[in-house]
């Protein structure tokens, strides 16, 4: 018997792609047979829409893609499905608890990418992995907080990002979504954008049951997901945090994990 599964939900970087941001040839035909199995691949990330553009084709997606953690839905063709913004007040909030502690601050709106100092840490490494460039701000104002729908806070000090998360989660609570989408980013969305909020929409868009749904990712943010999917397979570069609140584990990005698993988990028949 095989797993019943119709639906794979992706994270992108740090599971789909290796360190260098590459899809393999592997990862590549692991897709094209999960489609010949009837199986549905989707993707979601913390990147914006466009920077997950170059994935489509080569993936052959044809269903919805979830960027900024769910905080925009897009067709392959990238016209939007729904969107879901940061309420102003809260991400005026959460910028303000993002530069106390010492991070550098990003703005994502519908359709731009806003930063203060082109200078700073991860910015290059961003706009080449994205393939589109930020736009340099003074400050961010309140028409750019209104059209919100992802703050980043980013810093090397892993540490600092860590308790970072810890207080906007406690300050903000339910009026946002507040998580790690890399250990350097902090990434702050509408409490309806996470990716546990994605498998329940992709669930109704596509009428499969959540049961049938099968997750895989690498982060802290990527366990909202496997809490709601029907199977959940956490990478092998993953924390062990992460890797003990998935169903399995494969191997890292670095070692095709995102290819091996679907063989191993999705096409191959179930474990008794």
């Amino acid at each position: 018997m095989k797993r019943d599964i119709r639906l794979l939900l992706a994270d992108v970087d740090g599971t789909l792609v290796t360190q260098e941001k590459l899809l393999t040839e592997a990862a590549k035909e692991a897709a094209h047979d999960l489609r010949d199995a009837g199986i549905v691949l989707a993707i979601t990330s913390g990147r914006p829409p466009r920077g997950m553009s170059m994935l489509i084709e080569p993936l052959a997606l044809e269903g919805a893609i979830a960027g900024f953690n769910g905080g925009v839905f897009v067709n392959p063709d990238l016209s939007v499905i729904e969107s879901h913004r940061v309420d102003p007040a809260i991400a005026g909030q959460a910028l303000k608890l993002i530069l106390d502690q010492g991070l550098d601050a990003w703005v994502y709106t519908d359709e731009e990418w806003l930063i203060r100092d082109p200078a700073a840490a991860h910015v290059a490494r961003e706009a080449w992995t994205v393939k589109f460039d930020a736009r340099v701000v003074t400050s961010f104002t309140d028409a750019n907080l209104a059209q919100t729908v992802k703050i980043v806070g980013v810093s090397d000090d892993l540490d600092r990002v860590a308790a970072c998360e810890k207080a906007v989660q406690r300050t903000l609570g339910e009026k946002a979504s507040a998580a790690r989408s890399q250990p350097y980013y902090l990434d702050v969305t509408n409490p309806q954008a996470n990716k546990g909020v994605v498998v329940t929409a992709l669930s109704t868009l596509l009428n499969i049951p959540t049961r049938q749904i099968a997750t895989i990712g690498d982060m802290p943010n990527d366990v909202l997901m496997f809490r709601r999917s029907g199977f959940s397979i956490a990478m092998g570069n993953a924390s062990d945090e992460v890797k003990a609140q998935a169903n399995v584990v494969t191997e890292s990005n670095e070692n095709e994990g995102f290819a091996k698993a679907v063989r191993s988990f999705l096409l191959a028949p179930a474990a008794t």
